[in-house]
């Protein structure tokens, strides 16, 4: 990509239209002021020329450094503003320099307004390179960067308030102002000068041939700005001079960067996150230390007269408030995004906890699973002859009452027996089973009936609220219907403990499933930590096995599904049933929006 995008700059053939600008631009500007320079003598149409020409180059600069801002990136398109806004404030202060010499037809004094103005565009293209626009990175490492470009500009600003000022306003000293204003000017220029150089030296691909360009650019702006400011120091300067030559080169330079990475749109690479790349908010805390220390040493180690240093004290002084304010403001964000990262950490261990009791449970219920089958099937062998003699001793008529009762007896323990084994091997069973698109809300309604039963003389009242609507899910009809049973059974023994109470049961559609909670107005669970557990119950000795739920829990689990339980707070249990919805269900539904969808839109 170096290759194709040099030849494209320097041939004289088969140059793209921004090409044929791009040499239009150097040849025409810098190709004309180079020679008024030369040919023309010093005077005020030579000055008219010159100023005139000085604006026009940075607008074009301008011109071509806005060119790539219509990127999706927002980053790219504030780097490329930044430079631009950088030239903008020095056009502005070449306007000034204009309208003196121009306008007004004087000499510009040594105390210039339009310094300032022309010290500060620097800073804007500071803060342009803590952007990295050559490496794509997620926003959140950049949530800070207009602090640290505000604590950038504040200590910018302080620098030449208290450097150079102190000798406008203090005490008037044109020759120290005029070598402290070119010294400081110098290093912000090698600053900017050093930071693309370093994301030169970072970049690769098309990245690389703008910010050489950009190097180029910002070096030749820098010595032009050094030489002449030594120039305007000596005597020897004046507007239209050969001095004026590259300083017209290097925005037309800048504005040939601009119009090149718009043509090639660079691609930026995708880099993960280095303690080197805060560099930015490292020099920005250390330039906000650095504000007490130039003070104590205005007060203790400087030699300046007694006015300067107390001028360079008050400024030192609004300048630690306005830095305070923004630290202050940047630790206020760091501890809102902690608590950020702090709260999700913690939903992640939440969720982390449940995966691995998840994850311990199935592996109690597999475990005990293939015991409980191997157990099951030899108990049911024998459990059957005895169910089949106790059945044959009953049809004996020569048998008396007493032990009539005592083989009724036997025959009742040995049927419970059965159901426990037939508990063990329906807990035990594995196997896959045939599903059909079920609507959870008839599932819940046969429950329902068949619980009702339970109910008479019970002062349990049911309360329901079905989802309208609800999607269908897939699963085995059969075995949902036991999942439920069981749940609403449990809660009315709960109900019955307590002498009566309300059950509700309610359905909905969250996140692309289906929702079943029911709950009571009971004494609530002991250990809801427990309960799927096998073998766990409350119950009486001789009512409950502890098998319900942790069957429960599996033939969820073989359905994709969650299912969990918690005490509520106005007190009783509340369980809660997750199904996915069934992919024909979502494709029906999508089927039934989007003409719906397509025809409002049209």
């Amino acid at each position: 990509m170096s290759s194709s995008l040099t030849k494209r700059k320097f041939a004289l053939v088969d140059l793209s239209p921004t090409g044929w600008w791009i040499l239009a631009g150097w040849a025409g500007l810098v190709g004309i002021y180079a020679l008024a320079s030369l040919v023309a003598s010093p005077g005020p149409r030579l000055t008219t020329f010159g100023d005139v020409m000085q604006c026009l180059a940075p607008l074009y600069a301008i011109a071509g450094l806005l060119r790539p801002t219509g990127s999706a990136n927002w980053r790219r398109n504030v780097f490329w503003i930044a430079l631009g806004l950088g030239c903008a404030m020095w056009m502005a202060g070449q306007f000034l320099w204009t309208f003196v010499e121009v306008v007004e037809k004087q000499q510009v004094p040594t105390f210039f307004f339009g310094d300032t103005i022309i010290f500060l565009h620097l800073v804007p293209m500071i803060g342009a390179l803590t952007l990295l626009p050559h490496e794509e990175r997620t926003e959140q490492a950049f949530q800070f960067s207009y602090l640290d470009f505000g604590l950038l500009l504040v200590w910018w600003l302080y620098l030449y308030l208290f450097v150079v000022l102190p000798w406008e306003y203090a005490v008037p000293n044109g020759d120290l102002y005029s070598r402290n204003y070119t010294n400081l000017v110098t290093v912000e220029e090698l600053v900017v000068v050093i930071g693309f150089a370093v994301l030169l030296a970072k970049a690769q691909g098309g990245w690389r041939v703008v910010y050489g360009h950009l190097v180029g650019a910002a070096f030749l702006y820098t010595w032009a700005s050094a030489t002449t400011n030594i120039a305007i120091d000596r005597g020897s300067y004046y507007t239209g001079s050969f001095y004026d030559v590259p300083l017209v080169a290097s925005f037309i330079w800048f504005g040939t960067a601009g119009f090149l990475a718009n043509q090639s749109a660079p691609i930026s690479v995708p880099v993960q996150s280095h303690w080197r790349d805060v560099w930015a908010a490292r020099f920005a805390m250390a330039a906000t230390i650095s504000l007490p220390v130039l003070g104590l040493w205005s007060i203790w180690g400087s030699g300046a007269p007694q006015a300067v240093r107390n001028y360079r004290l008050a400024v030192t002084q609004v300048a630690l408030i306005a830095a305070v304010s923004l630290v202050a403001l940047r630790q206020r964000k760091v501890d809102r995004d902690r608590a950020r990262l702090l709260q999700k950490s913690q939903e992640s261990l939440e969720s982390l906890q449940r995966l691995q009791a998840q994850l311990v449970q199935q592996e109690k219920l597999a475990s005990l699973g293939q015991l409980a089958a191997g157990a099951a099937h030899e108990i049911n062998n024998p459990l059957t002859g005895i169910v089949g003699y106790t059945e044959l001793l009953l049809e004996d008529g020569t048998i008396g009452d007493r032990p009539r009762a005592l083989v009724q007896k036997i025959r009742d323990q040995a049927r419970r027996i059965k159901g426990l084994v037939g508990n063990l091997l329906s807990f035990a069973r594995r196997v896959p089973t045939e599903r059909a698109l079920l609507d959870v809300n008839e599932v819940i309604k046969n429950a329902l009936n068949l619980s009702s039963l339970d109910l008479r003389g019970k002062n349990i009242h049911i309360e329901t609220n079905y989802g309208s609507e609800l999607p269908g899910v897939r699963g085995d009809a059969n075995q949902l219907l036991q999942v439920f049973f069981n749940v609403i059974g449990n809660a009315i023994d709960a109900l019955e403990e307590v002498g009566g109470g309300l059950l509700t049961v309610r359905t909905a559609v969250e996140r692309q499933h289906v929702v079943v909670e029911i709950s009571d107005t009971g004494q609530g669970i002991l250990d809801v930590h427990m309960v799927f557990d096998p073998f766990y119950t409350t119950k009486p000795v001789g009512k409950g096995t502890g098998l319900g739920l942790s069957i429960c829990y599996g033939i969820i689990q073989e359905h994709g599904g969650r299912i969990s339980c918690h005490n509520r707070p106005e007190g009783g249990a509340a369980f809660r049933v997750e199904l996915p919805v069934a992919l024909e269900s979502l494709l029906f539904a999508a089927s039934h929006i989007a003409p719906s969808s397509t025809k409002s839109g049209q």
